[in-house]
């Protein structure tokens, strides 16, 4: 049964003050019930109608509102605009929406709920309407939050078959044609990623070329390393290209690639240096880790070498420091074989 606001006792509580429990419906009623004390005793249950959508209705569990939260609830001004818009009713005949709206509603984590929902172009579409039809401007803290959300989900798109239409992530539709992406900071998360859809590709077609596309100024060298050696375990040629950066270990993972088929774009840089790390504890720990990272400049410094063809004194002069290198520079020193302008300029590839 729903409960009705304890002070103006016309509309559904959707929320429950702190102190007494005492329910109210909106922020109007909360300021109104703090200007007298509080009561121990909570306030009456009353039968009230269904709720239906976008009618005020009362929540499975209750929501504690303070002041701070004003700005992120919606006006009856704002709600009357929404349950009086045409088109927005029209979109609410798409079931699909209503069970995504009920859904959310029902959901103890509704930010994730959203986030999920959010996937499908129709709702998303929806909730932009909604948006544009209460012109949240008093509310622009609110919008922002949402655009934030939608602006970090992975664009999707629509691929028509015989078998009928289906709707894939961007990544998961550039991973059928065999390309794949390292792009951002380099770390377990990335590694655990980019080796799976290596192995996948393998086991796919052990005879076809992967194209990986290299945006990254480095991170973890275990991370790195990790996909590295994957790399090389796996069959197929592996086309590395560099387009923004290929710093630290992306660099590596370029200049990794299959010989012949390691690229990047005339406005790429790469950056390759000595690795570096921090250690803390008693002497002999920090000993034992300075002994260890000079191991793994040792070993990068000999990959660079394997794959450059420089002698490893001069490596370990150019990775002394930061070396920052232009993609000319970077063909001379041995990092990638060619320039790519556009698709038509390489030989090989995607």
């Amino acid at each position: 049964m729903a409960q009705l606001c304890a002070m103006c006792e016309t509309t559904v509580a959707k929320y429950k003050c702190p102190t007494c429990r005492a329910p109210y419906c909106s922020l109007v009623c909360c300021k109104k019930h703090k200007e007298t004390p509080c009561e121990s005793v909570p306030a009456p249950i009353t039968p009230h109608k269904s709720p239906t959508l976008l009618q005020d209705s009362a929540p499975s569990s209750f929501t504690v509102m303070s002041e701070d939260k004003e700005n992120e609830k919606l006006t009856d001004e704002q709600m009357d605009v929404l349950r009086t818009s045409v088109k927005v009713k029209e979109l609410l005949a798409n079931s699909a929406i209503t069970q995504a709206l009920t859904q959310i509603d029902n959901s103890q984590n509704k930010i994730k709920a959203l986030e999920k929902a959010l996937l499908d172009p129709m709702f998303a579409k929806f909730m932009y309407h909604a948006l544009d039809e209460i012109k949240l401007q008093h509310n622009a803290g609110a919008r922002r939050g949402f655009q934030s959300i939608v602006s970090s989900l992975v664009p999707m798109v629509l691929e028509q078959s015989p078998r009928g239409e289906r709707v894939f992530d961007i990544y998961s539709r550039l991973l059928k044609e065999r390309i794949v992406f390292v792009h951002g900071p380099v770390n377990d998360n990335m590694a655990s990623l980019v080796t799976a859809q290596l192995l996948f590709l393998e086991s796919e077609n052990p005879d076809k070329d992967v194209y990986m596309y290299i945006n990254s100024p480095g991170g973890i060298v275990s991370s790195g390393l990790a996909i590295y050696d994957t790399m090389q375990y796996i069959q197929p040629k592996v086309n590395t290209v560099c387009m923004g950066q290929a710093a630290s270990m992306g660099s590596l993972l370029l200049a990794g690639g299959t010989p012949g088929c390691r690229s990047a774009l005339p406005n790429a840089r790469i950056m390759i240096h000595q690795p570096s790390g921090g250690a803390q504890g008693m002497a002999s720990d920090i000993a034992i880790q300075a002994e260890e990272i000079i191991k793994l400049r040792t070993r990068l410094n000999g990959l660079y070498a394997s794959h450059t063809g420089k002698p490893i004194t001069v490596i370990e002069q150019a990775m002394d420091r930061d070396l920052f290198m232009d993609p000319q520079e970077a063909q001379d020193f041995g990092i990638i074989d060619s320039i790519v302008a556009n698709r038509t300029t390489q030989s090989s590839g995607k």
